[in-house]
């Protein structure tokens, strides 16, 4: 089991004996059950988060990886593909984005792995959400990023992976944002660079 992260903390994605290869960010949530008379009528709602990764030289965006875009311009990231309901929660994941830290070009220094939610519900609307960090190749969870307090923000900036001196870095951010789409969210993404 890996490390919870809290809101700014960071971790080092050094492994002892040789760097890290190959990440997976996955994506898991659940639409809040809805109670009594209003889950009778309605049932529960559907909501539509998505994963995206964007990738940084400095303060430029250079590529982004989305539901719409499932591979990287170099083929260093790709996403898994686009689940429109959710509903593995706490279990596994329902978006994942695949990052070959190997291949990722010099020029990029930082990924920022963000969540939308495309159907405009509020995470105040959402449970058991949460970002991880898997070593892909060996399977092991290195770090969870659970994202509590609901609120009214329709998305987050989740977590970045950053290069620094001695290889790859990963910090969870956790910063409420507004917006649909990755395009919304880059105005609130460049203060976390």
């Amino acid at each position: 089991m890996g490390v919870n992260l809290s809101k700014g903390q960071g971790i080092s994605l050094e492994k002892a004996g040789g760097g890290l290869t190959s990440v997976r960010m996955g994506l898991g949530w659940q639409a809040v059950q809805r109670k009594g008379l209003l889950s009778k009528m309605f049932g529960t709602r559907e909501i539509d988060l998505d994963a995206s990764a964007v990738l940084f030289s400095g303060q430029e965006a250079v590529d982004v990886v989305y539901f719409n875009k499932l591979v990287g311009d170099d083929g260093s990231v790709t996403h898994t593909g686009d689940n429109l309901t959710g509903g593995e929660g706490q279990g596994g994941d329902d978006e994942s984005i695949i990052v070959d830290l190997s291949r990722v070009p010099q020029k990029v220094d930082q990924i920022v792995f963000t969540v939308n939610s495309f159907t405009g519900q509020t995470f105040a609307e959402v449970e058991n959400a949460f970002c991880r960090l898997v070593d892909e190749a060996g399977g092991e969870e290195l770090a969870r990023y659970t994202l509590t307090g609901g609120g009214s923000s329709t998305a987050q900036i989740m977590a970045k992976v950053h290069r620094s001196p001695t290889g790859w870095t990963m910090t969870a951010i956790g910063a409420p944002a507004g917006g649909r789409t990755f395009k919304d969210l880059l105005p609130a993404v460049v203060p976390h660079l």
